[in-house]
């Protein structure tokens, strides 16, 4: 009894468990998460430390490198870096993909309270972590402005109002509020005031500590009642502190803070400003958490955000600048229109082949089944509805029609001959059943390596392959139900040949001029076998060679219509020249007929330098080129600003792991254990760099000449004055460093009292004359009079890799140029320069994912042929058989490949897949003349010639239809215009490309090699 065999015989059983499969897809469909690609989650935790008015060599020193020390015992760490500047932080761990991010939290959470002993004592507050997905793009952008409120209050809107409740939106993972920082009262001190008075900066930070407590004060236990004790012990508002007595005489005069300092209500840091377009703005970065579907998630957000409005004070609006979701879903309807498309092509193939429109029903009955179907175990799995997994069952419609075609054409053949009905289904079925169970496993085989693939290309394609994989698990399963019992009950064959419509016998007619043919060539082919043989080993032999000369890719770019941009001043650029300068910028972007939006700030970002700016910018729907070009275009326009170097890259939705100090798409990493080494041939490798013409926007993330003035005190006279270095450095903390003095606790919330000398005080280093530090008998003595200003250079920011020093290199590729031929020129550059031994080079990020991946690439390949040989030689018994199946795929390569870089298409990951469907898809032809023949000498003792020949015939017509069902339903791939388009062509190009040649070559080189590893077998 044959598989399908008891469904032809129970036909309502049959039909129930096809509308089970049905109805479990169809609800699990409306459940699954929208998304733009797989869920890649690289576990990663960023570390931030605050020691306010440190500098960036201080922070390396004292708090970059304990933390890093105690972090690096962390088991799983795949890669750690870290940046120090100002008074700033951020460590960066990556670890491995399978770790799980909150066992890696709590561990990180465990190193840092191993380190806090090693710490200064001087930080306020102990580092923080965070968990961060550096491959995860915002989904949503959120702009709030006001002319009528301060930035403080702007910032304490949408820190207190808004993050919180666009929190609670499920799917909503993380809301950064930046472009400014947190409330303060600001007491901005004249030092010639203090003089005058007779204080020190001490003084005033000694009595703003000691006038603003906020103790428990306990309670009182009456007979009846208990009191909870309360007191005016703080101050909240600058108008509070202005009236704090500093000093007072017994004559009743009294000196307040207002009078020796400007004492207002501001921020903590007033070099953080953010800006939407013309107007000054508190920004909201939002990211979704794994597994969200995006659509839904951003649907929450703008159904909140009129409630939020509503609680929004005078004038402040709530402007959105960027939504992620009319892209996903533009995309996500192009995708699906691209499979109605290719469901619609397959039809017709089938239909004008079998000239039936009962035999047409069939075989397509088993396309939205198996779709249907495939969505249910997608939701099982936790997947998503992404281009990836859309792209995976359009191209699965071609092979899901596939096994049905089989079964059906050969049940028709069947009735041809005069069989009943349930007859022709049980025999024609039983006939192809293996050979339709060998072609679906066969099949799958071929993602097997893929499913096993690890790091981010395994991340990536697992639910590509997993998806492809199930659609044809199920269609195998349709194949052998539903379609032979369909086939026994609706498939009927006429041989009133009067009747039959012109069109339909102009088919018949041309079908069999192409059979005639293919026959006489055929013939030619088995007669002349060395030369057919010959052909196939040129093929191979030109595979090897078109692989070589490709050029290669990582993933093609996404025309998403936005950019990230960083614009970088001269190291030692001041915050207010730095604001002057990107004012400029952006009214120059603006005024670009392309540019739509520019949103952007100043400081808090990756190495929080005042004299950077990161921007986010949104292109016209009708601009006049694609992201990237616009992006180069845009950057091009700056290249002339003195002072300003600015860096544009269209955003993606993957990038790989980049380092927070990346300002480019790609990154070169140097490190060494020797500094001086590094700092001495950093620019030398940069300015290389920057003559190649295939590589655009050349940055490097040193910044080591950042004018710096260095107080440099007479040790010998402070000591006989009395005064030691740590009263020299408390008095320069108390004046520059934005010093937190105290706390002010209000509802929720926490603020601070920063205090420092007022601005017109730190305009210039001679400004440092005016501080006075006290003796050691209280008396107060000029900072001039036991030290001299010195002027010198330092680092602007630290970084460190693997506690090593580091500089990451970023850069573009210039349009029109691949990632392979990039990588390739600066690997020359490097070789050229020699550089020590002692300086490693490594790309990172994007780049280094690249690289991993050209080197997987033949070995995927390789493994996916053994996987189908394996799988080939289990099914037959036999180690000779495979070998004929595989000998079909050399052909395909050369049509995937030709058809590439005739289109001037690189070789990318996406291609790649289409090399590995294709292993799938022409084998498939091979196994059914294979087992068709074998079963011709075994069962009719025919020869091997007269075996393969008649497969080869007989077989033709289902070969033929398979193959164009392919073809057509890899074709819309190549068609789409929305971001994602770029994504899917390689994919259907490769397809077709090897499809094409492949249906040329192997329906004359598999009967060739049958006979001849037949011969092989037989000695």
């Amino acid at each position: 009894m044959s598989l399908s065999e008891p469904f032809i015989r129970r036909p309502i059983a049959t039909a129930l468990l096809t509308l089970a499969v049905v109805l479990s897809g169809m609800l699990a469909y409306v459940r699954l998460p929208i998304a733009p690609l797989p869920d890649v989650a690289f576990p990663s935790i960023v570390v931030s430390a605050q020691l306010s008015g440190a500098n960036p060599q201080t922070m390396a020193s004292t708090v970059a490198t304990p933390l890093e020390r105690s972090l690096g015992q962390i088991a799983g760490i795949n890669q750690m870096s870290s940046s120090s500047s100002r008074g700033t932080t951020r460590i960066t761990i990556q670890f491995d993909l399978d770790k799980d991010v909150n066992e890696a939290a709590r561990e990180v959470q465990a190193a840092i309270n191993r380190a806090e002993p090693l710490l200064p004592s001087a930080m306020t507050s102990s580092p923080t972590y965070r968990k961060l997905n550096p491959s995860s793009a915002p989904i949503m952008i959120l702009a709030l402005t006001s002319d009528a409120i301060s930035q403080g209050e702007r910032y304490n809107l949408a820190d207190d109002v808004i993050a919180p409740r666009i929190a609670q939106v499920e799917g909503v993972g993380d809301v950064n509020v930046g472009g400014s920082s947190s409330p303060a009262v600001r007491v901005d001190l004249d030092p010639r005031s203090l003089e005058h008075a007779g204080l020190a900066l001490g003084d005033v930070r000694q009595a703003i500590t000691a006038a603003n407590s906020n103790r428990p004060k306990g309670f009182i236990d009456g007979e009846r009642h208990r009191f909870m004790l309360d007191s005016n012990s703080q101050l909240f508002e600058a108008s509070d502190y202005r009236q704090l007595i500093l000093r007072s005489d017994d004559s009743g005069h009294v000196l307040r803070l207002g009078d020796v300092a400007r004492v207002t209500n501001g921020v903590e840091d007033e070099q953080r400003i953010g800006f939407l377009n013309h107007q000054p703005a508190v920004l909201l970065v939002i990211s979704a958490s794994a597994g969200a579907n995006i659509i839904r998630t951003i649907e929450g957000i703008r159904d909140r955000m009129p409630a939020i409005e509503q609680a929004l004070p005078g004038d402040a609006h709530l402007d959105v600048v960027l939504d992620r979701s009319p892209g996903i879903q533009a995309s996500l309807n192009e995708t699906q229109l691209t499979l109605i498309l290719a469901v619609v092509l397959v039809v017709l193939v089938v239909f004008v082949f079998l000239r039936s429109g009962r035999a047409t029903l069939i075989p397509c009955a088993a396309i939205p089944v198996s779709l249907i179907g495939t969505f249910g175990i997608m939701h099982l799995l936790g997947y998503s509805l992404d281009t990836l997994s859309l792209m995976a069952l359009v191209v699965a419609i071609g092979f899901i029609v596939d096994d049905a075609i089989v079964v059906v054409e050969n049940i028709a053949r069947h009735l041809e001959r005069g069989e009943a009905p349930f007859q022709a289904a049980l025999q024609g079925a039983r006939e192809v059943g293996f050979t339709v169970l060998s072609m679906s496993l066969s099949l799958i085989a071929v993602f097997i390596p893929l499913l096993l693939l690890g790091g981010l290309i395994g991340r990536l394609f697992h639910e590509f392959a997993m998806t492809l994989a199930i659609a044809i698990m199920v269609s195998l399963l349709i194949s052998l139900t539903l379609t032979p019992m369909l086939c026994a009950r609706w498939l009927r064959v006429t041989d009133e040949r009067q009747h039959t419509p012109l069109w339909k016998r102009i088919i018949e007619r041309s079908g069999s001029l192409i059979t005639r043919a293919y026959a006489r060539s055929l013939d030619f082919s088995l007669r002349h076998r060395r030369l057919t043989l010959l052909s196939l080993i040129a093929v191979i032999v030109l595979n090897g060679y078109l692989y070589t000369a490709i050029d290669k890719g990582f993933v093609p770019d996404q025309d998403t219509g936005r950019l990230l941009g960083f614009a970088r001043g001269d190291q030692s650029l001041s915050f207010q020249a730095m604001s002057h300068k990107l004012d400029h910028m952006r009214d120059r972007l603006l005024a670009d007929p392309d540019v739509n939006r520019v949103l952007g700030f100043i400081g808090g970002g990756r190495d929080g330098s005042s004299s950077e700016a990161t921007l986010f910018i949104t292109l016209k729907d009708n601009r006049s080129a694609n992201t990237s070009a616009t992006a180069n275009r845009l950057s091009a326009m700056f290249r002339d600003t003195a002072g300003l170097n600015v860096f544009m890259f269209g955003l993606q939705d993957l990038r790989a792991g980049s380092h927070d100090s990346s300002s480019g798409q790609y990154e070169l990493t140097l490190k060494s254990d020797d500094l001086a080494l590094l700092r001495k041939w950093e620019p030398r490798v940069t300015q290389a760099l920057r003559g190649l013409d295939d590589i655009t926007g050349v940055d490097s993330d040193s910044r080591t000449s950042g004018q710096a003035m260095m107080v440099v005190v007479d040790r010998d006279k402070a000591s006989r004055l009395g005064v030691n270095m740590q009263a020299v450095d408390e008095v320069l903390q108390n004046s520059f460093s934005q010093r937190k003095v105290s706390s002010v606790y209000q509802g929720t919330n926490q603020y601070y009292v920063v205090m420092e000398v007022g601005k017109a005080w730190q305009n210039s280093p001679q400004a440092l004359q005016g501080i006075h530090v006290i003796d050691g008998d209280g008396e107060r003595i000029p900072l001039s009079a036991i030290a001299h200003l010195k002027r010198s250079t330092t680092p602007v920011s630290v970084q460190h890799e693997g506690q090593f020093a580091a500089t990451t290199i970023s850069f573009n590729t210039v349009t029109g140029v691949t990632l392979d031929q990039a990588t390739t020129a600066i690997s020359r550059q490097l070789d050229e320069l020699n550089l020590p031994i002692d300086i490693q080079a490594d790309f990172g990020g994007s780049a280094a994912s690249f690289q991993s991946g050209v080197a997987a690439m033949p070995w995927l390949i390789l493994a996916a042929l053994l996987a189908v040989y394996l799988v080939l030689g289990i099914l037959y018994e036999s180690y000779i058989h495979p070998l004929t199946i595989l000998s079909t795929l050399p052909s395909a390569g050369i049509g995937a490949l030709l058809a590439l870089m005739l289109l001037n298409k690189p070789f990318t990951l996406i291609a790649l897949i289409g090399i590995i469907l294709l292993i799938g898809v022409v084998k498939k032809n091979a196994i059914m003349l294979v087992d068709f023949a074998l079963d011709a000498e075994r069962s009719r003792a025919l020869s091997a010639r007269e075996a393969i020949y008649e497969a080869a015939m007989v077989r033709f017509r289902p070969i033929m239809m398979t193959t164009l069902a392919a073809i057509l339903g890899a074709i819309p791939l190549t068609l789409g215009t929305d971001e994602n388009a770029a994504l899917r062509a390689p994919l259907g190009i490769s397809i077709i490309g090897g499809l094409l040649v492949s249906q040329l070559l192997t329906l004359y080189t598999t009967p060739v090699v049958y006979l001849y590893l037949d011969r092989l077998r037989r000695r």
